[in-house]
């Protein structure tokens, strides 16, 4: 642990040095910190957390900059909880008061939301499909040989099926159907189905059966762990070189990597991955926050940012709390 005049300095060089990306002199945090003593301390306090690991310095500056073990530091035991801007709260309320249709395009604007919020590169896994839950089944006849099978989804996605019938059958029947259907498949994950018992009608069974059929046999294989990336080309202007960019860019670009670091970071328990915790060399230079969301109570999917180690930290941590939290209720209201 550090003493609280070293915290103190090393939370000042931090701030310093995300709101500037400029290395920072003694002189600098003398004038930043409220700490009642001359550059000539501070630089043999900075000193000190050189030695540390908590600072380094670029050849070519006196000026010290936070490592990754600096920044952990600091998010561990100094950040100050952030909070959005008023303007900023606004924009995520009314993204959600108007957030309707397809699941996957409001994951796509959630991505653009939280990057606009944080001005780094924002990343929404969504739910997985077969892991989804029915919520309302209705069957309804198109011809005298065709219905359509409409379930909706507890992760927002509205399956729709033709389903084509032996016979002729009677709205009645189709009405009957659609009951059996919502009495017994309501409730039960997609993945796991099981077949609604018989009811002793043999063309309504059969209707049953087919609309069954039709939504069990539904191939949900390519539609888990849709990954959304709003605000990449945000980054190109977070990092100094071309090359460290098109690292990042390259990394986003393949999805189970991204998967896997975000569940990663979430098993390890921390919400905030700095630099070498990413455990992937292309973001040697890069933070993750990272946040799960819920619907209905259950684990569904994860959102978070991605942008260079000198982040603003607690609003970053703000920004991606809020929009999970959002996101989870109102996936669970529908």
């Amino acid at each position: 642990m550090l003493d609280e005049r070293k915290a103190a300095i090393l939370r000042a060089v931090v701030e310093e040095y995300i709101a500037t990306a400029e290395p920072v002199g003694s002189a600098t945090v003398a004038r930043a910190s409220e700490l009642a003593v001359s550059p000539a301390t501070i630089r043999n306090e900075m000193a000190g957390l050189e030695r540390d690991g908590y600072l380094t310095h670029p050849h070519t500056s006196a000026g010290r900059i936070p490592t990754d073990k600096g920044y952990r530091f600091f998010v561990d035991n100094m950040a100050p909880t952030g909070n959005l801007q008023p303007g900023q709260r606004a924009a995520v309320r009314d993204f959600f008061n108007r957030a309707h249709g397809a699941l996957e395009q409001m994951l796509h604007d959630t991505s653009q939301l939280l990057s606009g919020l944080t001005d780094y590169a924002a990343v929404v896994v969504g739910p997985p499909h077969e892991a989804a839950t029915i919520r309302s089944v209705h069957l309804v006849g198109l011809a005298p040989k065709v219905a359509l099978l409409v379930a909706v989804l507890s992760n927002g996605v509205v399956e729709k099926r033709a389903v084509e019938l032996a016979d002729d059958v009677t709205e009645t029947r189709i009405a009957a159907a659609s009951s059996h259907l919502a009495q017994h498949l309501t409730g039960s994950a997609l993945g796991s189905l099981v077949a609604p018992p018989s009811i002793g009608d043999v063309v309504t069974d059969g209707v049953v059966g087919a609309a069954f059929g039709g939504l069990a046999s539904g191939d949900h294989s390519d539609e888990t762990d849709h990954v959304f990336v709003g605000g990449a080309s945000r980054m190109a202007a977070a990092f100094d070189t071309v090359e460290s960019v098109r690292h990042v860019l390259a990394t986003l670009e393949q999805q189970f990597v991204v998967v896997t670091l975000l569940r990663d970071v979430l098993d390890r328990g921390l919400s905030v991955a700095i630099g070498a915790e990413t455990g992937l060399e292309p973001l040697a230079e890069c933070s993750v926050v990272v946040a799960p969301y819920e619907v209905e109570g259950e684990l569904a999917g994860t959102i978070g940012v991605l942008g260079p180690t000198r982040m603003n930290y607690p609003q970053a941590l703000a920004a991606v709390a809020v929009v999970s939290q959002r996101l989870g209720r109102h996936l669970t209201e529908g």
